[in-house]
């Protein structure tokens, strides 16, 4: 499950202090131990000192050893024994020593100012706080990264990777996050149902409500979603509102200014959304991301929202000639950009300022971004990798969909980024989204709950303020 778009937000130390305990983002432990990190120099590693070359370009050194976590998630971790494969062959004296786990921030957190691991894959719903590993001085810039040789073809590592990667882990002017998936986000329905049935998938909201009793007159929920982890139904409401208001209001939303979220088209874009939930277009029960999945795949819904993470994470309960396809979000006749995808990378991993191996974390994430460990990424979990042209010669009909959604898509790739900023507005918004699919909220008191959370982050001083640009 990927959860990139998912990234906690931006709390200064001062409020971490404050709010850690009642907000749940640090545990106990570890607190203290980030704290310990603020403002320090990052150690030096005892394993450097390699000579350095355009296939070493970090000076790993022979006999030394790696540690690497990997978050098995929706994605498995078979790519990642892959990777190691891989890097092995150009390493054969450095020991890889891999774990995988679903624990990231109870296991991983605690060691962080201590006794970290060399590279880490912060993700799933048991993730680390990006925004206070950055400022609390727990992870490594990783610019050098972006500026080595790539692994197997030429240029730079940034020059092998997709659109919007290296800005999906930039803060502060500064590289931290190495995005390894690349998703693409969508309404997911059974082609070999639709062409039995005879039904057209919608691509505008129109469409869907016209083609909402059909479904129904065939025993089946038009609509399913997760309705346990709130940022599921957050991308849907995002995407849509970039569809209808267009990206400069994004741009203000995650920049704080001042009634971004009652800018023109934020209603109008929640509004269908209100409707679905009215109209009882929803399967009923509180469902959380895999159940509302499986509950797809046995054919109690017609069309869900997710990643393209689905298939791999699914892939034991898939019936045969059940068709995955991946169709764009829904848009209405008259929306600012109807054609621009949710798009972005994903499944981030950092490498600990106190981690003693460095330069080995850097090398592997060179190896997991190369050509060849793309592929195999890609091959294993049907899902695109964020180095460019991983999914070229995988045959599959999800991952083609997804291929052909974005090269249909519009100008620009759909990208929120407030989460990723601020802690408070981002569960804030997942708690006021999981209310409004289920009914509890209209989608003008969604609007207003947002912007009264956003003027109370914008206010608060303790806050240090991000803000993009693109």
């Amino acid at each position: 499950m990927s959860v990139t778009p998912e990234n906690l937000g931006d709390l200064s130390r001062r409020t971490l202090l404050q709010r850690a305990a009642a907000a749940g983002l640090l545990a106990t432990p570890a607190m203290g131990l980030l704290s310990a990190c603020a403002g320090s120099e990052p150690e030096k590693s005892d394993n450097g000192g390699g000579a350095k070359s355009k296939d070493n370009p970090f000076g790993v050194k022979d006999g030394s050893a790696v540690k690497v976590v990997i978050f098995n998630g929706g994605l498995g971790d078979q790519w990642a024994k892959e990777d190691k494969v891989i890097f092995s062959a150009k390493h054969p004296n450095v020991t890889v020593n891999m774990s995988s786990t679903q624990k990231i921030k109870t296991e991983e957190q605690p060691k962080m100012a201590t006794q970290p691991s060399d590279l880490v894959m912060n993700s799933g719903a048991d993730m680390m706080d990006r925004s206070t590993l950055i400022n609390e001085g727990a992870i490594e810039p990783l610019d050098d990264l972006l500026t080595a040789p790539a692994w197997d073809s030429e240029g730079t590592v940034a020059d092998s990777l997709l659109p919007g990667t290296v800005g999906d882990g930039t803060q502060n002017g500064k590289f931290y996050v190495v995005n390894v998936a690349y998703t693409v986000w969508g309404n997911w329905y059974n082609a070999a149902l639709f062409k039995k049935e005879g039904w057209q998938a919608p691509t505008t909201w129109d469409e869907f409500f016209a083609l909402a009793p059909k479904i129904k007159a065939k025993g089946m929920a038009p609509y399913v979603h997760d309705a346990v982890h709130g940022y599921y139904p957050r991308w849907a409401l995002m995407a849509s509102i970039w569809k209808t208001a267009g990206k400069q209001v994004v741009v203000d939303i995650d920049n704080l200014k001042e009634n971004a979220w009652k800018a023109d088209g934020v209603l109008k874009a929640l509004e269908p959304w209100e409707k679905l939930v009215k109209d009882k277009l929803l399967l009923p029960g509180k469902l959380d991301h895999t159940q509302s999945q499986q509950a797809w795949l046995d054919g109690k819904a017609a069309f869900i929202q997710v990643g393209t993470w689905l298939k791999n994470e699914m892939s034991a309960t898939i019936p045969p000639g059940f068709e995955l396809t991946l169709s764009d979000y829904w848009h209405n006749a008259d929306d600012k950009a109807p054609k621009d995808v949710f798009a972005a990378s994903g499944e981030g991993f950092v490498v600990p300022s106190k981690a003693p191996n460095k330069e080995a974390a850097k090398e592997f994430l060179r190896a997991i971004l190369s050509k060849a460990g793309s592929a195999k990424f890609a091959e294993l979990t049907k899902s695109l990798a964020s180095t460019k042209g991983s999914g070229d010669n995988v045959q599959d009909t999800a991952l083609s969909s997804a291929n052909t959604l974005m090269k249909n898509g519009g100008s620009e790739l759909i990208s929120v980024k407030f989460q990723d900023f601020y802690a408070d507005l981002d569960k804030e918004s997942q708690n006021l989204s999981e209310e409004l699919m289920a009914g509890r909220l209209t989608a003008q008191q969604f609007v207003d709950k947002m912007q009264a959370a956003a003027d109370k982050v914008a206010k608060d001083s303790s806050i240090k303020k991000q803000t993009r640009t693109a």
